[in-house]
Order: C-alpha cells, then sequence, then structure tokens
C-alpha cells in the first residue's frame, strides 16, 4: 500500500507542476499570465513605480486568485527587454530568487527573438522559447537607454 499511495502522490505532483507563469514588467503595464493544459489566466497592472516595488505581492495576489501557489509552477518566463530598466530589474530579481529557493527553472525572452515569426501572443510564448532553443536559468537583460 505505501508504493501505491507514493506512486499516487508523484502522479498528482507531476500533474501539478505543468503550469506555467509569464511575467512582463518591461512593457507599458505589467502582464502576469498563468498558462495551465486547458486554461490561461491573466492580469494587467499600471506599470508604476509602486507596483514594480509591490511585484512579488502583485504576482502572490494573482495566484492566490488562482488558488495556486509557487510549488506548482513549473516554468516562468519573463521579459528581459527591451524597456523600462526598473521593471527588468525586479522582475528578473524575483525570477531569480523563486528560482533558488523553489527551484523554478526559467526562461528570460525578450519580443525581440520573435521579431520573425507572426503570431507572437503571450499564450504562444513557452513554444516559441522552445522552438527558438531559449536557454533555461539564464539571463541577458536589455535596458532601454
Amino acid at each position: 500500500m505505501l508504493l501505491l499511495s507514493s506512486e499516487l502522490e508523484f502522479d498528482i505532483n507531476k500533474n501539478c507542476k505543468m503550469i506555467k507563469l509569464i511575467i512582463d514588467a518591461a512593457r507599458d503595464e505589467i502582464f502576469l499570465m498563468i498558462i495551465d493544459k486547458s486554461n490561461n489566466y491573466s492580469i494587467t497592472h499600471e506599470n508604476t513605480k509602486n507596483n514594480y516595488e509591490k511585484l512579488t505581492i502583485l504576482i502572490n495576489e494573482f495566484l492566490d486568485k488562482k488558488k495556486l501557489n509557487f510549488k506548482q509552477i513549473s516554468q516562468i518566463y519573463v521579459n528581459r527587454g527591451p524597456g523600462s530598466y526598473a521593471g527588468i530589474r525586479n522582475s528578473l530579481s524575483i525570477v531569480k530568487a523563486l528560482h533558488l529557493v523553489n527551484k523554478i527553472d526559467y526562461y528570460s525572452f525578450s519580443f525581440d527573438d520573435f521579431k520573425d515569426i507572426n503570431d507572437t501572443k503571450y499564450e504562444k510564448i513557452p513554444e516559441l522559447c522552445e522552438k527558438l532553443k531559449i536557454k533555461k536559468n539564464l539571463i541577458n537583460p536589455i535596458y532601454l537607454s
């Protein structure tokens, strides 16, 4: 019975870890999206210094509304720019901390990476990163001067 219980727990945990989080604080609005097997959820916030400073709180509130936590997130996709220096710096710092604490792999993308692709909706970012072989856990920010 112990083996069966462990196998069941593994399957449950495995299924929970298919949720992806997109964080984009480089553009005109702070954009967050959750992608799971069957649904996508997104939210935007005003692009202000105050919101950059509480970006972790905004992400936690968004996950809480969907009854999720960081242990359920399998991958994070973060926009590395070009764009707002403060937004990029804060979002990259948060993603690196989440990686260290929760062992969540992250992918640092730029919409410039996808300039030759017509359909660059946020929902497509995980598959575009895979298609273009964006390296995981590597950040190379692009700041606007």
